[in-house]
């Protein structure tokens, strides 16, 4: 077929069409080009991805849908201008050369557009999968959880592992969960925080137990962990947990420990009257082998009559203790800590960590404010209360910003107003209630049965104390009595841990 003789039905011919055709190869040409681009040089971005797999072949659609509409509008214009009126479609004849043309682009341009949509769709579906698409298309808003995700035990899990699992049915809600969160990021309506969408995540066991199933038994655990005072030379002091996750044997399975919770052998079941789950004033306990069922009711703050009838009964999973895997934002203790510890903050310099603690507390508007405050915070006190140090050391001052710096750009985001208080974690029982939801002495049967607040139920302490000083037990089965560096006469036996360590920050 000569080119010249590639003519096109007269209906073609029209500025809708034309456009149309234009916008259609124009889009095709960019995919195919930046495609090529990004593979050879092996670098894109979540806005690349997003203009190849999606704002492109959105606009080829619509170019190649122009096509047909210019032609049809100009057909039914030329249709008013004859006397035919009656003929209300177009008649095809493979004998006139214009539309035997016209048929052939069709053919072979619908099949290869068949073939690059098939491609470009399973593309875009694993690139709407991927963490980059999910931490970073939208910066501002999913910094804080991108930030947390790329320091958590769970990094190089893609983040559809764990907020999708498998199958088609929770993937097509994953979708149009994702359209309201797009409308609400392009016009501003999301809150800030954003709200943990706790009563809509996938159950545990279709996620978590992929990896962690009940099945793979954890014997006891040795955790260290390394504390510095607030006092002037920052002094450590370390405690040594032997951590009861299970057994002091794995064989023995989940007779005993912590994931005693999720043995396949009983049932723990239980009603929260608060959204983020911290308030539970009911608890049922069944074992499936001898149909023994027990449940233990809060007495300081009991259900009302029949009120039960209007709350979610739900089984205990992995979450309601794990409940920030991937997302857990330290509290500034924690992270000074780690900081001192990693040799990011120097800690032979002078109450370091209570000035650390003060800086990373104050309230700030924005990260860049944030930044110059932890600064001028710093430099004002080492200047004015150790004159000297601040001016033969300046290197330790300056590794000392950076270093509180890096800690509070890993924890706290003020333009989404994120930090560890705005996500109660469930996992221990210092700062949040954790734990004492339910081991708090209060919760009991009819019987008397008590849910104990015991410490030993869950851990042992080996050793605690600063270097060279440590109090160190002679047998794995006894334990030390927990010393409280700042309350050596005891009181803190009296309260929960939450009630003083959440106002420390």
């Amino acid at each position: 077929m000569k080119l010249k003789n590639l003519k096109l039905p007269a209906s073609f011919y029209n500025w809708t069409s034309i456009i149309g055709a234009t916008i259609a190869l124009i889009s095709l040409f960019m995919i195919v080009f930046l495609f090529v681009i990004t593979s050879i040089l092996n670098q894109g971005g979540s806005y690349i991805g997003v203009v190849i797999y999606i704002a492109l072949p959105a606009l080829l659609v619509i170019g190649l849908l122009m096509i047909p509409i210019g032609m049809i509008i100009k057909y039914r214009r030329n249709l008013k201008k004859t006397e035919k009126t009656e003929l209300r479609w177009p008649a095809f004849d493979f004998n006139e050369p214009r539309q035997r043309n016209a048929f052939m682009i069709f053919s072979v341009g619908s099949t290869i557009f068949l073939l690059l949509s098939a491609v470009g769709s399973y593309e875009a579906f694993h690139y709407t999968e991927s963490v980059e698409f999910c931490g970073t298309l939208c910066h501002e808003v999913m910094k804080p959880e991108y930030t947390a995700y790329q320091n958590s035990p769970h990094a190089r899990v893609a983040c559809v592992d764990c907020h999708v699992g498998a199958g088609a049915d929770w993937y097509v809600r994953s979708k149009l969960s994702g359209l309201y969160q797009v409308y609400s990021v392009t016009f501003d309506l999301y809150p800030r925080p954003i709200p943990v969408p706790i009563r809509n995540l996938r159950p545990a066991r279709e996620t978590c137990e992929e990896c962690h199933w009940p099945e793979k038994f954890y014997a006891r655990q040795l955790r260290i962990e390394r504390h510095y005072l607030t006092d002037s030379d920052n002094t450590e002091w370390d405690i040594h947990l032997q951590m009861k996750t299970g057994p002091s044997l794995s064989a023995l399975g989940l007779q005993e420990g912590i994931h005693w919770h999720i043995n396949p052998d009983i049932s723990v079941e239980y009603v929260a009257t608060s959204d983020d789950r911290e308030v539970i004033p009911w608890v049922r306990y069944t074992n499936k082998k001898t149909g023994e069922v027990q449940i233990y009711e809060d007495a300081s703050n009991p259900l009302e009559p029949g009120q039960i009838d209007t709350l979610e009964i739900r089984q205990m999973d992995c979450m309601d203790c794990h409940n920030r895997p991937s997302h857990n934002y330290q509290t500034p203790i924690y992270a000074i800590n780690a900081a001192i510890t990693a040799g990011k903050i120097p800690r032979d310099l002078p109450d370091i960590k209570f000035q650390a603690m003060q800086v990373m507390n104050a309230t700030y508007s924005t990260t860049d404010s944030a930044m110059m405050g932890i600064e001028k915070g710093i430099r004002e006190y080492y200047s004015t209360v150790y004159e000297e140090l601040y001016n033969s050391n300046p290197e330790k001052i300056s590794q000392a910003i950076d270093g509180i710096r890096e800690a509070f750009s890993k924890n706290i985001f003020p333009e989404m107003k994120v930090k560890w208080s705005a996500y109660p974690n469930h996992i221990g029982h210092l700062e949040f209630n954790g734990c004492f939801r339910c081991h708090n002495n209060n919760h009991s049967t009819a019987e008397g049965r008590t849910i104990s607040m015991d410490c030993n139920l869950c851990h042992s302490i080996v050793a605690q104390g600063t270097p060279g000083d440590m109090q160190v037990i002679t047998n794995l089965e006894e334990s030390l009595e927990f010393f409280h560096q700042t309350d050596p006469d005891g009181n803190w036996k009296d309260a929960l841990c939450s009630d003083c360590h959440r106002d420390l920050y």
